[in-house]
């Protein structure tokens, strides 16, 4: 009998008749099948899938002791266990009146001993011999009594000297590559390969090697077996052994102790030339091979790495995956949300444990290869041509069409206008087309395209290789290097993550304006720097700022403050929470050689800052831009606390705040992109406000509510 994982069952049967065996499955865990001697070495040296090969030495009905004890002790133990034989005794039960194991335990051990003492006319057992472990296997009133062949599982091959966290065990991964469509004229890539052990497992599959070649079994201790029977059975062995692979295996990992022990482990199976280990992130997976199999068992958050790190690394697999056309995909992994993160079916799925943990073996087949490009051998998948994931629908060329129609007629009634205003940088396109959602800013030689999430019935690997098509047909439209378009994707943010750095490029530019120049970060950020629709705003602002005591709020690069210092101010004071931002302000003063003592930068919350003031005329100009929605934490008398901005619900109390320290004839210009927003006049009497709204939006700008803004006087 071939003991199994739940699961592996059908797999450890189609191994063994592989091997000339005819298998049965006789319950979960257990494949019964009949063979003489030399089955016992075979099957412990080339099963892949199997835990342990056991004999059923017997098993009858058993529902108490007696009955245990005298079916025990009818078995004829002494054909296999000699005078001086150590022969252990493991238990367990399952539906069964008989459920303590100890007691079970005790019964077999007794029944055997009595029939050895007797067979072998002895008046003792030393049990100083070889060792014949037994196990007692009581399921629904029905006791099998095994005699364990194995005795270390064999999971364990004899290459991996070594655990380390999250390891699967052998049998697992090499079940996961005979479930799939690899062979050895495919490619291979496992992009979380760990220690090494499913790309090991594979290479030994490809090589033909039997997993226990290399590793000893308690049965070759045993003297009623015949020794020459093992030698035989490795001999076969040897013989059937292939050459190395064609194609190495790849396997990658950004743990650089992980792959070293990975290494190690290839060495020691015999397989090291034939993988290719690599220290890469995910990320940066891509292959110019086709027809290959992708195979891993991703971090899910339970023995390493967190649930957040977890969701973000599967919502990223269907992203990166789809560089492989032309591929199979085989994913493991415990998240019972798995399809819903990547948003898609697997082609097959499989229940697995790995160790105790209930797992999912996600199956996406991939196109079949051609003839004669590695379809020798392969199982048979699915018939479709398509990707598995990504790929184009049939609209997509249609609505690329429409796009870069679009943008050439953009293009074309803009050719002289910025250059008439004196700007580099302005609106393009602004989801003209609706099929196209997409925003197009021009930076000078580069594009920058920010994307609003909608619905849309493209999973995502598919809208991925959308955007590809669309921002190539704006680079190619527009005569951009494609290097330098850039994509935001603006979703629903809340808190930190409004304004908070994603990226580590530093494609960095100097935007012209005004006669002014600006710092922008077109790649890092969800924003450039440089909001373009208050380009009207900020004209009004430097208008205003001769000899006026200016203040910027929620001042972000401090792009108001610049203005404002060119338009004479005497002094200016920039507040923002964040120090990198209040650091790019200074920085676009220094471009324009406007920066010195009159200035001043305040790393603070604005509505709390500002309560700190004395009441008393300070400023004469302010700019008031908050967010719509922020939280912010902060710690007080050593607890973490977090303050909650709404720009709805606090813009009133602020305003009123900033009058306390303005004199009368000071102006206040308000401005606020949400689109919900209402503003009462009644909430904010030391004021006479003015909306502006059509006089600061920018003509580029197809979006007339981009914003909404106000001229507040103080009275």
């Amino acid at each position: 009998m071939a003991t199994t994982a739940f699961g592996l069952e059908k797999l450890a049967a189609r191994e063994l008749e592989g091997l000339g065996y005819a298998p049965r499955v006789v319950r979960p865990g257990r494949v019964l099948f009949e063979g003489d001697a030399a089955a016992i070495c075979r099957a412990n040296l080339w099963l892949r899938t199997a835990e342990r090969v056991v004999v059923l030495v017997g098993s009858f009905a058993a529902s108490d002791f007696g009955q245990l004890f005298d079916g025990t002790n009818s078995l004829p133990w002494e054909a296999w266990i000699p005078r001086d034989g150590a022969f252990p005794i493991r238990g367990r039960s399952h539906k069964s009146q008989l459920s303590s194991v100890p007691a079970c335990q005790k019964i077999v051990n007794k029944a055997v001993a009595e029939r050895l003492l007797a067979a072998h006319e002895v008046n003792s057992l030393p049990e100083t011999g070889a060792k014949f472990g037994i196990e007692v296997e009581l399921f629904d009133n029905t006791a099998s009594l095994l005699l364990d062949t194995s005795g270390a599982g064999l999971h364990k091959r004899g290459y991996r000297t070594s655990v380390a966290e999250g390891q699967l065990r052998e049998t697992l991964a090499a079940a996961m590559v005979t479930l799939s469509v690899w062979n050895r004229d495919r490619p291979m890539i496992d992009p979380f390969c760990g220690t090494g052990t499913i790309a090991i497992e594979a290479a030994l599959i490809g090589r033909n090697s039997a997993p226990g070649l290399d590793r000893e079994f308690a049965a070759e201790a045993w003297p009623t077996l015949d020794a020459a029977l093992w030698h035989t059975s490795r001999e076969e062995a040897r013989d059937l052994w292939q050459p190395p692979l064609e194609q190495r295996i790849i396997a990658t990992d950004l743990n650089a102790k992980s792959l070293e022990l990975a290494r190690h482990h290839a060495e020691r199976a015999g397989v090291a030339g034939d993988i290719h280990f690599q220290q890469r992130a995910f990320e940066d997976l891509t292959s110019s091979r086709k027809y290959g199999c992708m195979i891993c068992n991703p971090p899910y958050g339970i023995r390493i790495g967190n649930e957040a790190e977890s969701v973000a690394l599967h919502r990223k697999l269907p992203i990166v995956l789809r560089r492989l056309p032309t591929w199979s995909h085989y994913v493991l992994t415990a998240r019972g949300d798995f399809e819903r993160l990547i948003g898609q079916e697997a082609t097959r799925r499989r229940k697995l444990y790995n160790g105790r943990i209930e797992c999912t073996y996600y199956q996406f087949l991939g196109p079949k290869p051609p003839r004669g490009d590695g379809e020798t051998g392969a199982k048979p998948q699915s018939a479709k041509a398509e990707p598995v994931f990504g790929g184009l629908k049939e609209d997509s060329a249609r609505q690329a069409t429409e796009f870069a129609n679009r943008l050439t007629k953009r293009a074309r009634h803009l050719r002289r206008w910025p250059t008439r205003r004196g700007i580099t940088c302005y609106r393009l396109y602004e989801r003209d087309v609706p099929d196209v959602p997409l925003i197009v800013d021009r930076y000078e030689d580069a594009l920058v395209v920010a994307e609003y999430r909608r619905p849309h019935d493209r999973t995502p690997a598919e809208h991925a290789d959308w955007l590809e098509l669309m921002l190539r047909t704006a680079a190619e439209t527009l005569e951009v290097d494609r290097d330098r378009v850039f994509l935001k994707t603006r979703e629903t943010q809340s808190g930190e993550k409004q304004y908070g750095k994603f990226g580590a490029e530093s494609e960095t530019m100097t935007a012209r304006e005004g006669g002014l120049e600006f710092l922008v970060n077109l790649s890092d950020y969800l924003d450039t720097g440089l909001f373009l629709d208050h380009r009207q705003t900020r004209q009004m602002v430097r208008d205003e700022a001769e000899g006026k005591r200016f203040l910027n709020l929620f001042a972000y690069t401090g792009a108001f403050t610049v203005y404002a210092a060119a338009g004479g101010a005497a002094s200016t004071t920039t507040v923002d929470l964040s120090r990198n931002y209040l650091e790019w302000a200074e920085e676009n003063l220094r471009r324009n050689k406007l920066d010195g003592p009159p200035h001043q930068f305040v790393a603070a919350d604005s509505r709390e800052w500002l309560t700190t003031l004395p009441r008393e005329a300070m400023f004469d100009l302010a700019m008031v831009d908050p967010p719509t929605f922020s939280n912010t934490k902060r710690t007080t008398t050593g607890r973490q606390e977090i303050d909650d901005w709404d720009v709805q619900r606090d813009y009133a109390a602020l305003l009123e705040e900033l009058a306390a320290r303005m004199p009368v004839g000071g102006v206040v210009y308000f401005s606020t992109n949400f689109r919900r927003f209402k503003f009462d006049e009644k909430l904010l009497p030391s004021y006479q406000a003015r909306e502006i709204s059509k006089q600061t939006v920018p003509e580029d700008f197809r979006n007339q509510r981009i914003h909404r803004c106000w001229r507040l006087v103080r009275e």
